[in-house]
């Protein structure tokens, strides 16, 4: 949630008294998350590459589990409170069908089932919320969470779209979807997330089925993101399109990701049910997770800049006969106490966990270092182009080391922009001759991209003379080996056109020193377009407190390029990865005003991002 920043001790205190006093009426009437500034309600959650946003801002998701039905009404509010001061900001609970539905045509939304109280109470406490409405939920329930009803057809056939069960669906659906899509963060509610059905991919056994599933609650209102949730193995047949797909797991390994970026690149990760414990079975023994390695494992998930969720944050008790049964490897029926090693304990008690946790949440839910710099100017590269040394024309291409710049010392770094006349379309050959990649242009329109062993591309028909354009990058020089005086850089040889070598070009040296990026200060700079073209150099302000600390410049929602601090190169961002974060020394700091520019090739969010912990991104054992 966006957090009000306060930086004088005193002047905390005072908002915290007033923030206690006021948080609820502010909720509760203007939905606004108590601590928070009132929060656009346009935009809900959203995944671009890198993370989740909520509102348009950037949200990392801090859940817990915590299941109304196992819990009894007078102690919601205790056991939400105790999850909130860990550091939770999102509640996700599960709805039993066979609870809220335990006949054909009778419907039980009281007392201890009142899923709409619940959800309530969660917003009046400044939760967010992620609800799980199967129709089958798992949850260590008789039949997973279905009414045993269901059972009457001898034909039935459970989690498919065979139609004695999607029609029992749809009776339920109609029932319980019109009650929670109020509750909807759109509507002013705090349900920011579903998720369909559980764990589908360890079942599969009708690939439309979680098609329909999407299509029972979309068509009734829903209208948040949508989440499927499966272990690594499950995650490609579990999923549906329109819908995030989640990991359980009880401790993050590479594999579990590398799963997870195959089936869905370029995506932010929630680990939707990291365990913390387990249900126990009659006949076992009782089942503890050790405190230092789940918290291990959530610090390890955190800082990779993933979303949690904690299964259980606090299990509560399965009453009366609630309890389901294991059946693999046999047949194990499961004890009516749903503690599951969770860090508030079956009767609400705090546990080791929770004091590991809080301690670790509270350095995630922390001020940043420095407000988000907002980006506010825009400057197209075309017309950064006059502020380069040249041009220079050739007749052929020629390669960085050998342009007259920098008093005849050649071109280094960076990158050179190539432009030439064409009079057709036609296929565009490389002949390997691009060092590194090359975006190209055809009157300034993008087109494609060359990178090395990528050799042709489609130029498409015109009229008339246009203008061809190569912006070619060096992304570094080979540092050792027996290439290493074949390291120039640029076009190092010619591209053909259908067959015919380009020629007559004229050459911008862009190569992002100091000295140009001073220049830039003087170029016609624009207010930031709502849609910006690119290549463009965006500008902004960043404003640091008393003495400046180190930090980490963060850009989600950018593709790649340079940032640079005060005309001070920082070196590139990639959303490719691994590196996601820039460390931003604070000497390199003024306290005061500083000026931010980022040059981005592709696309780019309106601000970035200022943490206080670095992210290297996913990890691999050196073998």
């Amino acid at each position: 949630m966006v957090v009000l920043r306060i930086r004088n001790a005193h002047k905390r205190k005072y908002a915290f008294i007033c923030l206690s006093i006021f948080g609820f009426i502010m909720y509760r009437y203007l939905g606004t998350p108590v601590g928070g500034r009132r929060l656009s309600r346009k935009y809900g959650l959203n995944a671009n590459n890198s993370q989740f946003t909520l509102a348009g801002e950037p949200f990392r998701i801090l859940g817990g589990s915590v299941h109304y039905f196992r819990v009894p009404s007078a102690y919601w509010r205790d056991r939400l409170m105790k999850t909130k001061a860990c550091g939770i900001n999102t509640i996700t609970t599960y709805v039993p069908w066979s609870l809220h539905q335990p006949e054909r045509g009778v419907f039980n939304f009281q007392t201890q089932l009142d899923l709409e109280a619940y959800i309530s109470l969660a917003a009046e406490l400044g939760l967010w919320v992620i609800l799980r409405p199967g129709p089958y939920i798992s949850a260590e329930l008789d039949l997973g969470g279905l009414p045993s009803w269901l059972l009457q057809d001898k034909n039935m056939r459970l989690r498919t779209t065979y139609p004695g069960f999607t029609d029992a669906v749809n009776v339920f659906f109609d029932k319980l979807i019109p009650k929670i899509v109020p509750l909807q963060f759109k509507k002013g509610g705090p349900i920011i997330a579903v998720q369909l059905d559980d764990s589908y991919g360890s079942f599969a056994k009708d690939n439309r089925y979680m098609a329909f599933i999407k299509e029972a609650l979309t068509s009734r209102g829903v209208s948040e993101m949508l989440l499927t949730s499966d272990i690594s193995n499950g995650l490609k047949a579990g999923g549906v399109n329109g819908a995030i797909r989640t990991m359980k797991l009880w401790k993050l390994h590479t594999r579990d990701m590398q799963e997870l970026n195959s089936v869905q690149p370029n995506s932010p990760t929630l680990v939707m049910d990291i365990w913390s414990g387990m249900a126990d079975a009659w006949g076992d023994l009782h089942h503890v997770l050790a405190p230092e390695d789940m918290v291990s494992a959530v610090r390890e998930i955190l800082r990779r800049g993933m979303s949690i969720n904690l299964y259980m944050f606090h299990g509560g008790t399965s009453f009366g006969f609630m309890s389901g049964a294991l059946g693999n490897p046999s047949y194990k029926a499961i004890v009516p106490s749903y503690d599951y090693d969770a860090p508030l304990s079956e009767a609400g008690e705090y546990t080791p966990k929770y004091h590991l946790l809080r301690d670790l949440f509270s350095r995630y839910n922390s001020e940043e270092a420095y407000e988000p710099a907002i980006m506010y100017n825009h400057l197209s590269l075309w017309d950064a182009l006059s502020f380069t040394e040249g041009p220079f024309k050739s007749a052929t291409p020629v390669n960085m080391e050998n342009l007259p710049v920098n008093n005849k010392n050649g071109q280094s770094q960076g990158y050179t922009l190539y432009e030439t006349t064409i009079t057709s379309g036609g296929l565009l050959k490389s002949g390997d001759n691009v060092r590194d990649r090359a975006l190209v242009f055809v009157d300034r329109q993008y087109i494609g991209f060359f990178k090395r062993h990528s050799l042709e591309m489609a130029v498409p028909d015109g009229e008339g003379k246009r203008t061809l354009s190569l912006l070619v990058e060096n992304c570094g020089r080979v540092h050792q080996g027996k290439d290493i005086d074949k390291q120039r850089k640029g076009l190092v040889g010619d591209v053909l056109l259908n067959g015919t070598p380009l020629r007559d070009f004229t050459i911008y040296s862009l190569d992002m020193k100091p000295s140009f990026i001073d220049r830039l200060y003087r170029a016609p700079w624009k207010a930031l377009p709502e849609v910006p073209r690119f290549p463009a150099f965006l500008m902004g302000a960043l404003f640091a407190y008393g003495y400046p600390s180190d930090t980490f410049v963060k850009l989600p929602g950018w593709g790649k390029g340079v940032v640079f601090i005060n005309g001070l190169n920082l070196g590139r961002y990639w959303s490719s990865g691994p590196q996601q974060a820039l460390y931003l020394p604070g000497p390199l700091l003024n306290s005061g005003m500083n000026q931010i520019i980022a040059f981005e090739e592709q696309e780019a969010d309106y601000k970035i991002q200022l943490e206080e912990t670095h992210d290297l991104g996913m990890t691999a054992d050196i073998k």
